[in-house]
Order: structure tokens, then sequence, then C-alpha cells
């Protein structure tokens, strides 16, 4: 089984300085692009894994690439740098705060607006959800999920966006007791996700186990380029 490791980020800044956390340096991630390219990786997105059949004619070294939060940050450093190098990316969507700041943490970092979003070219970009209002899914009411879909589905068909069936888990986080994650799935498949993504640090292999639970790597604005290489190859359980 081929492997696959998805990568995840969030700020992007033009500050080396501010390297750190969830943000990292345009200077960083450039860095870290170049090592993708340079090292014969291929940039993949979700809906090119749903046309696959099999895994047989699967890239002999695949990667995903998504950024969480659509943040104007992310459309000035991460977007011009991924054309640069021909690299694909999926950005993960709060519908709610769309054309607003980022209210769930700090207040102070503009998100895309509908017409920024309809600029991203479909060949570099692939969208996708985060669900509406950055709720935790852990800690939520089914009932008030399945709102937040409802929510989701009429934003997107008001704004005439075209969105991948792919689900960022806000935090990385789904409801995990059994009875609770039994319903949450059966959600999932009724609203036709094709993928959830939680965390879990670890390098997938293609086909998943659970489509539902494919694991991302959380790239830090702190990593040097040797600890993203590990990364990128193990996992970080392996940094």
């Amino acid at each position: 089984m081929p492997k696959l490791p998805v990568l995840m980020y969030h700020g992007v800044s033009a500050n080396t300085s501010n390297s750190k956390g969830l943000t990292i340096s345009a200077k960083n991630l450039e860095a870290q692009f170049k090592f993708i390219i340079d090292n014969g990786y291929t940039t993949m997105h979700f809906s090119e894994l749903q046309a696959m059949k099999s895994h047989e004619n699967f890239p002999e070294k695949a990667v995903i690439i998504t950024f969480d939060d659509v943040y104007v940050n992310q459309l000035e450093y991460a977007y011009p740098l991924l054309e640069k190098y021909g690299l694909k990316a999926c950005f993960y969507i709060p519908f709610e705060y769309v054309g607003n700041v980022d209210n769930w943490n700090f207040g102070t970092e503009p998100i895309m607006n509908i017409e920024q979003l309809k600029t991203l070219k479909p060949e570099v970009i692939e969208l996708g959800l985060h669900s509406f209002s950055h709720g935790n899914y852990m800690d939520m009411a089914i009932g008030d999920i399945d709102s937040d879909f409802e929510k989701c589905n009429a934003f997107i068909e008001h704004n005439k966006l075209t969105v991948s069936t792919v689900l960022a888990y806000p935090y990385g986080k789904y409801p995990k007791e059994r009875k609770k994650q039994f319903h949450f799935f059966n959600m999932l498949n009724t609203y036709k996700i094709t993928y959830g993504l939680r965390i879990g640090n670890r390098v997938n292999k293609f086909p998943f186990k659970n489509n539902y639970a494919v694991q991302r790597i959380d790239i830090k604005g702190e990593d040097t380029l040797a600890v993203f290489k590990r990364k990128l190859k193990k996992g970080k359980r392996w940094v």
C-alpha cells in the first residue's frame, strides 16, 4: 500500500520572526515547497483519490498539502508559492467567518471573502469544508452538528462556490464516544462527505483504513527544514 502524508498548515507570515506555532514564515514555507518539488513528490487533491479505482497508478511519492481557515495571508504568501513551484493544495473554509476575521481565535486575522476565494485557480486549490462556525465536533450535540452542515450547504449554494466533499475537523476533533461517533459518521455519509481529516501526525497508507479518520501532520512555524523532512517521510512521532 502506498504512503500518503497529508500536511497541515494554518497562517503564513512575511516576517521570519513570527514563524512559530500555527504560523509559518513565507521563507520557511518556500524552503519546504522547494524540498517537495526537488525530491520528486507529486502533490494531489483529494478529488484525485476519489477518482482512483485502485492504488496501482498511485504516484511513487505523493503528498497532500492542506491549509485550514482560508486566511488572507494564505492568499498573499502561500498561493503565489504554490503557483511558482507548480504545486496543488487544499484550503478548508469556516464559512461563517468568510470576509470577516478569526473570531473563534484572537479576532485579528482577516479571512478571505467570496471574491478572493473565487480567484483561486481550481487546478491549484481545491476548496473544502471546515464546519460552518469552526465548532469542535467533540463538544457539539449531534443535532447542532446537523444544523452546522445545513448552514454550510446553504452558504455554498447561495454563493455558488465549488467546494469538495472533504471535511477538515476544526481542532482535529471529532466524537470519540462510540454511540455518538456512530451517529456522526452516519451523518457524514448522509451529507456525502468523502473524507474526514483529523490530526494524528502519522503518514497514511492509501487506501485509507477509515475515510473519516484521515491523519494529517501538523507543520509548525518553528520546524527546521530537517524536522520538516522527517515529518514528511515518517510523521511527527519520529521527530
